[in-house]
């Protein structure tokens, strides 16, 4: 006999209107022959009329619920926020544009069913990618996981199954400044991954510019490790080398009759790089306080202004 357990589908949507009814037309029969289910869209600010859409969805199912937020808030805080307000035995997140495949969900809980507490998705295809989104993201895990520490694997995405306990820890975390990917590796627990490929986008953009990708990129890098801190200081440490046998050829060159070439072009290039190479540190150092002065400011994380549930 199946053991009885509910499961919390948490979907963060932004500006996601012709993709919700889509959506649930393919979730919906993948989660019926579960004993309870819910499926929690946070609604993260849109501009479109999604929260309406939203609306009519609870009243045909009520299953089926929201959170919306008073502005847009970020991806990342309404995968928090969906999280927060879960209250399955396990929570799988995914995104509202039918990139993530429904239908994988059946083989995610079976993972969970098997003992796995995380089970994480990689992605092997992206249809509607490009030249220079591959390259960004191929950079964007190379970067992290140097700096980090943590071997996140090529094409992790936010569309995970996290065990009950897994979830009440992550929601338990009071940092500010997030990226549930890494912070889902840092955990640890058992975890099992499943390769999928993601499909086109089924309507609309995405929201995810290369500036935001970059922005996540230096997060997640600072936000798990002091390593761009040390390596600031090697940085500093081999420049102020060079520059120290710079001066003893000079010297030498000097004292025993050599030519010293003279003129502004070498002088500047050599302030022109030590400049940017300062610049540089104390941008990594600027980096640091102000995750420091954000986090001391203790704000919350999002703001409600209109639920269909009670948060657990």
């Amino acid at each position: 006999m199946m053991k009885k357990f509910k499961v919390s589908v948490v979907i963060p949507a932004y500006n996601e209107a012709e993709n919700i009814n889509p959506l649930l037309e393919r979730l919906l029969p993948v989660l019926q022959p579960y004993n309870d289910y819910e499926v929690i869209f946070v609604d993260d600010g849109s501009q479109d009329n999604s929260l309406d859409v939203l609306e009519r969805c609870h009243q045909e199912n009520d299953k089926i619920h929201y959170v919306s937020f008073s502005r847009n808030f970020g991806h990342q805080y309404a995968l928090r926020a969906g999280i927060e307000y879960a209250s399955g035995d396990c929570v799988i997140s995914m995104d509202a544009d039918l990139q993530h495949p429904p239908e994988l969900l059946t083989d995610m809980i079976n993972q969970w069913q098997e003992g796995y507490d995380v089970v994480y998705t990689i992605r092997q295809d992206t249809q509607d990618a490009g030249i220079l989104k591959k390259t960004t993201s191929y950079l964007f895990y190379k970067i992290f996981s140097f700096f980090s520490g943590l071997k996140l694997p090529q094409g992790t995405a936010d569309f995970r199954l996290l065990d009950r306990k897994a979830a009440n820890v992550l929601a338990s975390m009071q940092e500010g400044n997030l990226f549930l990917r890494g912070m889902v590796f840092w955990m640890g627990f058992k975890q099992k991954a499943i390769l999928y490929k993601a499909e086109k986008r089924f309507k609309g953009t995405s929201s995810y510019t290369l500036s935001k990708m970059v922005a996540l990129a230096i997060l997640g890098a600072t936000s798990f490790s002091i390593k761009p801190l040390r390596v600031a200081i090697y940085l500093g440490l081999l420049i102020a080398l060079f520059g120290g046998l710079f001066t003893a050829y000079v010297l030498y060159q000097k004292l025993f009759g050599g030519s010293v070439i003279t003129g502004w072009a070498s002088l500047m290039s050599v302030v022109l790089v030590l400049g940017g190479v300062q610049l540089f540190m104390m941008g990594i150092i600027g980096e640091y306080i102000g995750m420091i002065f954000m986090e001391t400011k203790r704000r919350p994380k999002y703001i409600v202004q209109k639920t269909t549930i009670l948060k657990q």
